[in-house]
């Protein structure tokens, strides 16, 4: 598995959090760090370490593409 650390932007609102984890989830990965870093604007601001299996973490960035509201602002692998 490969870690990669997610800088994401999400709707501040209950729940929103918890589906970005499920989707994590479902596609394979594992998530194993995660800090809120701000809300503002109506909008939450995470970093998120998530382990996927292989070392392309694509899937797992289409899977959250398709999450309306989700925004992943960066994405760097993480040594």
């Amino acid at each position: 598995m490969a870690l990669f650390r997610l800088n994401v932007s999400l709707p501040d609102r209950p729940g929103a959090l918890g589906l970005l984890a499920s989707a994590i989830g479902a596609a394979g990965g594992d998530i194993r760090g995660l800090v809120v870093l701000k809300s503002e604007d109506g909008r939450g601001y995470d970093d998120i370490t998530v382990a996927v299996p292989g070392s392309d973490p694509t899937d797992l960035l289409n899977v959250l593409g398709a999450i309306g509201g989700v925004e992943v602002v960066s994405i760097t692998p993480v040594e």
